[in-house]
């Protein structure tokens, strides 16, 4: 073990945050080391908006399912995979792009998680506290709007950004078996894992500091699944120049 995997292995979501602001250049620097992820093929498809606007991030609190720290964290950042600046560079060289494939949409999302990641590791690292924002989703073709977003780019998630104001326990992951396997995909011994893990997860809920409830993990899973996911997102992202292909 070292500072780095336990610093990762202490991760929480933040969603209480103490005033003190965040000054520019720190923000500039965990840009910064987002920048230093990993990127398909050099795409570096991830585009970072800073949204300091209060009235803008008050709109974009709504659109989260009115998530009240959108809009009071010290600040909040919104990671949106770009393709935008690939159609440029093709132009400069005088190249017809070939946009639209599901290809594209995949690596281009993926350098936007790997971004944010390293950005999020970069803050914990500082004591900053956060939490990813997968509700501006919810309204996804409004946050574009908000945002101005351009054909080729589309928002694929926020992050709120602060020093903390709580100290949430640490919620238990899978067991390593469940997720690590060897040479082949092998669930045979899955159900008597997660059933384990159930209780678990049942007392993390029970005695947490912010909030109990009567919940495992699979009870969550199957309650979520049985219904409709954000199936706007396909025709928006079709709109967007995304999985035409």
């Amino acid at each position: 073990m070292n500072a780095v995997i336990e610093l990762l292995k202490q991760h929480r979501s933040i969603r209480k945050f103490r005033p003190e602001p965040i000054d520019q250049e720190t923000v500039n620097t965990l840009i910064e080391a987002g920048q230093c992820a990993a990127t398909s093929s050099f795409i570096q498809a991830c585009t970072v908006i800073q949204v300091d606007n209060p009235d803008l991030r008050a709109e974009l609190a709504e659109c989260a399912g009115n998530q009240a720290y959108v809009a009071t964290a010290p600040r909040f950042l919104v990671f949106c995979a770009d393709m935008r600046r690939h159609q440029l560079a093709c132009q400069m060289h005088g190249a017809d792009m070939q946009s639209g494939y599901t290809e594209q949409f995949l690596t281009a999302s993926l350098d936007c998680a790997l971004f944010a990641q390293n950005v999020a590791i970069a803050a914990e690292s500082l004591n900053l506290g956060l939490v990813y924002i997968g509700g501006l989703r919810n309204q996804i073709e409004r946050v574009a709007n908000l945002l101005e977003l351009p054909e080729l780019v589309y928002p694929v998630f926020g992050l709120c950004m602060g020093y903390p104001a709580q100290d949430p326990e640490t919620k238990p992951r899978l067991p390593l078996d469940v997720v690590l396997k060897h040479d082949r995909y092998d669930d045979s011994q899955d159900h008597g894992a997660i059933a384990s893990y159930d209780e678990q997860v049942l007392e993390y809920y029970r005695t947490r500091t912010g909030g109990n409830k009567e919940m495992s993990w699979s009870g969550q899973i199957s309650g979520m699944l049985v219904k409709e996911a954000r199936p706007h997102m396909l025709p928006f992202l079709q709109s967007r120049g995304f999985l035409k292909k």
